[in-house]
């Protein structure tokens, strides 16, 4: 197998010791600005989850290199927030003589600052970072304590990280129509009308994936997803301006965007938002992903804020024909790259020569030998034995682990494609499962993670039903043991955009938000047995009408599952299942086999049509 090309990398290895010194030079500069303590999210001025070198200053500060968290410093004592994916990874990478580890749901960051923060005291915050949501807890939070959040016109950490990366400029592009679907100018047409029925004259864009998708452009400011890191206005009559560095934007861009698009350098937003202030505008902002800094800007410009949803989220949500159907041709490609893993991994891993981070490689390649892989989705979880129960477990140089027979092995990985983004788990055992007596368990736990994966892709719902409603589904067997798992069940998936996207998910989190048809969801799943081993089997499903239901009296909604590719037979014990089970699972390992069967070299598809046998 030829080296990786390179859309991930395996040097950055945690070191906790860059806490000490970092938290040294941030005290100083919080007293050079006579601050009490200053808050670090994970987040740049988007407030997305995808974020570009120079805006992980949460990492720089305390190693913690997960997707989402926040530190607070204060000049005593600090303390890092994480949620239920990285309770073991913080440990890992975290100076805990420094930092006290808090789960941000269960001790949240709010309640941590009405318990330490003194009267009278200062934290500071950068307005940019923070949404006006959150920024309002924790204005809420200071006032308990009887202390003051402060906002900061320069961030601290910017004084004081020396070799911080630069502000990126990578390149923007027009997004084909023949995978997109509707041209801009339609959407423009089709959002603005949602502010006219709301009675607002404009609506401030900030989330990337919005603009990307609004405009049919795509991206390269942030690795994995091809975002171009922006800032928009959209009024009422249709005409929308884009705040984006003139360095990103080629001819055919230019040309692509056309005369409904304004074009504004970056610096000019603070002007534009001054003008709508000035001119009384009624503003549509949502204020769960707006910075702070921008809600601020328009209430002391005299503009009347309206706070509501991102307008482009639910359209965004909703894939049309083009893309449902490109998703579908991505799954296909992506299917036999993952089958051809899968077949390569039977082979070659019980030798005892294949590693955590060479086993990502060659599944990076696989699925760059299909000649349209644009990147990966997010960086392979490649966990084996008690790696797997790391939930987003990073491999790299100092952790990467040999995959030894019997192994049980956790790969999470996914793809970008021009017609499409993909995300799959599969666990699987390397070679035969290791005799142990754990291994009655192991096929107990993976078997009813298996009986959840597949009651939610059975899965039948009438209209305006939510995810959390279906959620128990794919929780009820392992419920019946005892067991559960801390993550949620789905989350949303863009057509070439965010391999997370909202507002769709499904999760015991309350939410209302229908599953609508053509929304792209996860179904995954899974169990973790810390200092073992992790389950999870993750396929991607779309919203489709369901077939009807004989003496039925209302339509039904149902999932059809893109994802393709062999849930593994040996982990699976038969008696567990229901008939109706064993159906779903011998039907989609037809559906697999019949699928992926033209594109499989002989020797791949010989191990595909073993894998597949009818259970």
């Amino acid at each position: 197998m030829d080296q990786a090309i390179g859309y991930q990398i395996f040097s950055d290895n945690p070191d906790p010791t860059v806490g000490a010194p970092r938290v040294a030079l941030l005290r100083d500069a919080m007293a050079r600005h006579g601050l009490d303590g200053f808050i670090i999210p994970r987040s740049d001025e988007h407030q997305g989850e995808y974020v570009p070198p120079h805006a992980e200053r949460l990492k720089w500060l305390t190693g913690f290199g997960g997707s989402a968290g926040m530190a607070i410093v204060l000049k005593e004592k600090a303390a890092i927030f994480i949620d239920g994916r990285y309770t073991l990874q913080v440990r890992d990478q975290v100076d805990m003589s420094i930092f006290d580890a808090q789960h941000l749901v269960d001790e949240p960051a709010t309640r941590w600052i009405e318990e330490n923060l003194t009267h009278g005291a200062r934290l500071g915050f950068d307005p940019w970072l923070h949404t006006a949501a959150a920024a309002d807890r924790l204005r809420k939070s200071c006032k308990k304590a009887g202390a003051e959040l402060v906002p900061c016109t320069d961030n601290l950490i910017d004084e004081v990280w020396a070799d911080q990366p630069q502000i990126p400029y990578g390149e923007v592009i027009p997004h084909p129509l023949e995978h997109a679907g509707e041209n801009h100018e339609a959407k423009l047409a089709r959002v603005s009308d949602i502010l006219e029925h709301a009675d607002v004259h404009a609506a401030v864009l900030t989330q990337p994936d919005s603009i990307a998708w609004l405009f049919n452009i795509r991206g390269s400011d942030v690795s994995h997803t091809p975002l171009p890191l922006s800032f928009a206005i959209l009024h009422e009559d249709g005409h929308a301006d884009l705040f984006i560095d003139d360095r990103k934007l080629t001819p055919q861009t230019r040309s692509h965007l056309g005369n409904k698009v304004t074009l504004h350098a970056p610096g000019r937003l603070k002007e534009a938002l001054d003008e709508l202030g000035a001119a009384k505008k009624e503003i549509r902002l949502d204020e769960t992903s707006a910075a702070d800094w921008i809600r601020q800007r328009l209430v002391d410009a005299g503009a009347v804020i309206r706070a509501g949803d991102d307008p482009c989220v639910l359209p965004k949500a909703r894939k049309n024909e083009a893309e449902v159907a490109g998703t579908r041709a991505a799954h296909v490609r992506d299917g036999a790259a993952v089958s051809r893993f899968l077949a390569w991994l039977s082979r070659e891993a019980p030798k005892g020569q294949v590693t955590e981070i060479s086993a990502a490689q060659a599944l990076e390649n696989f699925r760059a030998e299909t000649g349209t892989l644009k990147d990966l989705s997010f960086d392979t979880i490649s966990g084996a034995g008690p790696n797997g129960a790391i939930v987003h477990y990073r491999v790299t140089e100092a952790t990467d682990r040999t995959l030894n027979p019997g192994d049980i092995y956790l790969v999470d990985s996914g793809a970008q494609y021009l017609d499409g983004t993909t995300d799959i788990t599969r666990t699987v055992s390397v070679g035969e499962p290791a005799n142990t007596p754990d291994l009655q368990d192991v096929r107990d736990r993976f078997t009813r993670v298996l009986k959840g994966h597949i009651a939610l892709a059975m899965a039948r719902f009438p209209n305006g039903t939510s995810g959390s409603q279906l959620d128990v589904l794919a929780r009820n067997a392992l419920w019946q043991a005892g067991l559960d798992f801390d993550h949620g069940t789905g989350h949303g998936v863009g057509s070439y955009l965010s391999v997370h996207e909202g507002p769709q998910r499904i999760s015991k989190l309350p939410h209302n938000v229908p599953l609508d048809p053509g929304m792209i969801v996860s179904n995954e799943p899974g169990f973790y047995k810390t200092g073992a081993y992790g389950i999870r089997i993750e396929n991607l499903v779309t919203v489709t009408a369901g077939e009807e239901i004989d003496g039925g009296e209302r339509p039904m909604m149902a999932f059809e599952t893109l994802t393709l590719a062999p849930i593994d037979r040996t982990l699976i014990l038969p008696e567990l299942l229901s008939e109706d089970e064993r159906a779903w699972l011998n039907d989609y390992h037809a559906r697999v086999l019949e699928t992926l069967s033209p594109l499989l070299p002989p020797e791949d598809l010989r191990w595909l049509e073993e894998a597949v046998k009818p259970v």
